[in-house]
């Protein structure tokens, strides 16, 4: 599927996307993944819904859903390019993967952020209603290379 507004693209066409560009932000630019392997970005990019921001062929920004499209989806690795910020892509790109027609009527959105809580709560998202029933496991430094 495609979305246009102005000169951008946002696609779901996973031919047009540029996976070792997209590696290298998560691997250096992400405060969220530094060091990924391309291999597990690969991975991810294949078992997920992604969603490009594109400038014609230049691939500007990317988000993904884990989701099993029928009750639950996490947002993750949601990124604009510096250069392209301040032109309103990361609330289009919200409004489009919120409205996507494979995405209605599901029970549970998530999604983790640092520095973005005021973008996100403005289509809906709110810190954990019950925290206390929530889990993980975390392993923060899988990236890093032993010495």
């Amino acid at each position: 599927m495609e979305w246009h507004r102005g000169s951008y693209t946002i696609s779901t066409d996973l031919s047009r996307f540029d996976l070792a560009r997209v590696h290298h932000y998560l691997a250096s630019d992400a405060y969220w993944s530094p060091g990924i392997p391309f291999e597990v970005v690969a991975k991810a990019f294949q078992n997920s819904l992604s969603f490009g921001i594109f400038q014609g062929e230049e691939q500007v920004g990317w988000a993904r859903l884990v989701t099993d499209r029928a009750t639950f989806a996490y947002l993750a690795d949601v990124y604009v390019l510096e250069t392209h910020q301040g032109a309103g892509l990361g609330q289009w790109l919200m409004e489009v993967i919120l409205a996507h027609p494979e995405l209605q009527g599901l029970r549970r959105w998530m999604l983790a952020t640092r520095d973005a809580h005021s973008l996100y709560a403005r289509y809906g998202f709110r810190p954990l209603t019950t925290p206390e029933r929530f889990m993980e496991r975390y392993f923060p430094d899988v990236y890093k290379k032993s010495v």
